[in-house]
Order: C-alpha cells, then sequence, then structure tokens
C-alpha cells in the first residue's frame, strides 16, 4: 500500500488557514485532581476566541456532556453557530496526541487523516482505548480515508513549517516507552512517509514537569516558513536553563530544507508554576495558532506575561495575540496547544 507521501499528502503548517479546530471535552477528574471545575470558565473562553474565524469541533461521550458543554459556551457567549459536536467518547482531554492527524493532497487537494497509535504517553494514564480511535471515528463521521502507521506518536512531538521541515526531540521520540523497536532512522522514515516531510530536525530534552517525555510544542514552534520561537530560562540556578540553552545551540547550527538557517526568537519562560508540591509544565510556548487570533497560556506573572504576548505578536502580525490565565489549566500538565488539533482548509 502506498504511503501518504507517495500519494502527494502533505501536513500543512498550524499557521496556514484553518478550516477547524478539534477539542475533546475535559471530564476526567483524574487530569485535573480537585480542580476540574475552575477550568471550564477559561476553556470555553479558547473556544470562543477560535470560533469567532473558524469551526470548532468537540468530541463529546453523551447527550449530557454536549448540554455541561453548551452551558459554559453560552456563558462565554461562544458564536454556537460555529460549534459542531460529535458523540466519540474519549478517555482524556488531549486531543493534539490522541486526535486526527489531517494531511492534504498537494495535487488534488483532497483531505485525509493519519491515525498515528497512541499508548497515553508511554503507557502512563491507561486506559487509553477510546483516545485511540479518535482519528478513525472522526475520517469515518467525515468521509475521508484513513492511514495507519502502526507505530506510536503524538501530535504533540512534531512541529512543522509547511515546506518540508519537521521539528521534533530525542527525548520524546526516541524514548523507549514508544516505539522501543524502532532505530532513530526508522522513526525518521515513519516522519518522512507520513508526514510528507524530507527534512527532519532534533532537539535534545524538554522542560521541567513535562510529563510527555519533552514535547516540542513546550518548546519550539514554527510561526512561519523559515522562524522558529524558543524558550529560553533566563535563571541560571532554575534546571531548564541548561537544556533549553543546547536547544537553543543546536537550532541555530540547524538549516531548513532549502538550505536557510533558522530565523531564531526568544521567548522567555514564566516563573516557576507549583501546586501541591509538583513542577508543572508552564511555558508560553504551548499557544494555538487559529485564523483569527494567537491564544497564549499566561501564568499570572507581572515580569513575563506581557514580555511574551509583545514578541509573539511581533510575530504574527496579521492576527491578534491574546493571552489567557492557564494557571489551573496547567495543573493538567498541558494548555491550549495540548488540548487541540487543527484542520487545515483545502
Amino acid at each position: 500500500m502506498k504511503t501518504p507521501r507517495e500519494l502527494g499528502f502533505f501536513f500543512p503548517a498550524e499557521f496556514e488557514k484553518q478550516h477547524a479546530m478539534w477539542l475533546s471535552w475535559p471530564h476526567k477528574e483524574a487530569s485535573w485532581p480537585g480542580k476540574i471545575d475552575t477550568i471550564f470558565p477559561v476553556y470555553a473562553q479558547f473556544i470562543k476566541l477560535v470560533a469567532e474565524g473558524q469551526k470548532v469541533c468537540i468530541n463529546v461521550a453523551n447527550d449530557a456532556m454536549k448540554q455541561f458543554a453548551s452551558g459554559h459556551l453560552q456563558m462565554a457567549k461562544c458564536n454556537l453557530a460555529n460549534v459542531e459536536f460529535y458523540f466519540h467518547p474519549t478517555n482524556d482531554a488531549w486531543c493534539r496526541d490522541h486526535g486526527p492527524a489531517f494531511v492534504i493532497n498537494r495535487t488534488t487537494r483532497e483531505k485525509a487523516i493519519v491515525d498515528w497509535a497512541y499508548n497515553a504517553w508511554g503507557d502512563k494514564y491507561p486506559p487509553y482505548d477510546l483516545d485511540d480511535v479518535i482519528p478513525t471515528l472522526i475520517g469515518e463521521k467525515l468521509k475521508l480515508p484513513v492511514f495507519y502507521p502502526n507505530i506510536i506518536m503524538e501530535g504533540g512531538s512534531v512541529d512543522f513549517n509547511g515546506k518540508g521541515t519537521l521539528i521534533t526531540t530525542t527525548a520524546c521520540l526516541l524514548n523507549k516507552n514508544r516505539n522501543p523497536l524502532l532505530s532513530q532512522k526508522q522513526i525518521e522514515q515513519y516522519l518522512v512517509d507520513y508526514y510528507g516531510v524530507q527534512n527532519i530536525l532534533w532537539l535534545g530534552d524538554g522542560i521541567a514537569g513535562d510529563d510527555t517525555d519533552g514535547h516540542i510544542d513546550d518548546i519550539t514552534r514554527f510561526v512561519n516558513a523559515d522562524t522558529v520561537i524558543t524558550v529560553i530560562e533566563e535563571n541560571r540556578a532554575d534546571q531548564n536553563y541548561e537544556p533549553l540553552q543546547e536547544n537553543l545551540m543546536e537550532l541555530k547550527k540547524m538549516r531548513l530544507e532549502n538550505g536557510q538557517q533558522i530565523n531564531i526568537v526568544e521567548l522567555p519562560m514564566p516563573h516557576n508554576v507549583v501546586y501541591e508540591d509538583q513542577r508543572l509544565p508552564a511555558s508560553y510556548a504551548n499557544f494555538y495558532i487559529a485564523n483569527e487570533y494567537v491564544v497564549v497560556p499566561v501564568f499570572r506573572d507581572d515580569k513575563n506575561d506581557q514580555r511574551a504576548l509583545d514578541i509573539l505578536q511581533d510575530c504574527f502580525k496579521d492576527r491578534k495575540v491574546v493571552g489567557l490565565d492557564s494557571t489551573d489549566l496547567i495543573w493538567g500538565l498541558g494548555s491550549f496547544h495540548c488540548l487541540s488539533q487543527q484542520e487545515p482548509e483545502v
């Protein structure tokens, strides 16, 4: 059977025009122990902003969950005409990782889905059987072809410039709790074959508190075809300082698919966010790029929140950058990008 790349498919960049954003409505209390009720207002605000410029598709378990979600969206004054619910039960809310990877055919503009296997970040949070089938359920509902690589891959572990370059981390993709029988070269071939890229860049470690073993969407993101933002820790005593400096040095050596150097924009890290003695993976890099807005997690940090928003606004001159308080949300160990997956416009 031919691979998506052989058939002419590729994974568009997030900053390209989108048809929809996909979400799985949060319901697992163990993901936000003692705090899940506090996340719904900001989650609804996130949806409200995105729905101003595109559809928002939400996986829910049943009609009761749909009504609960609708109530929060109404309170947020969300445009419900742009919201669609799908009865697809999930184990958890992290749609970036269990949701569909939408690919587009360069010639025919046909849309398809890649359904990577999913094991909840190395079998950390079973069960995940419902999450694992979400891409196929969506493919069936939208009547789209679905490809099956049959290896573990999470959407938050990869980022794209839409021109053939993919960036990821060795800490996550080479972790033995994902695909222990595959070499780096073999994993690269899957990335090439199923995402339609030709240039793969590897950074090292992720940030402290990240239970995904170093997802790229907490550290380095493409903001256009030749520019990344990358987070840096300014406090030399912080445990993030060295790994983020090492990533910065590696980025300076890297080249894009056309041989050009990458433009690098440095983004500060927020102050440490700790809850119940646990360091949380707070990062301004976990933003979602929508058609009208870039929605950025902020953390009640008087020094760095506005700095980060200003830097990102300078990167996205065609969109409005908006910060939403993610202090409660990050107790779930993820923020807006982790919760969402984009569906490109054809």
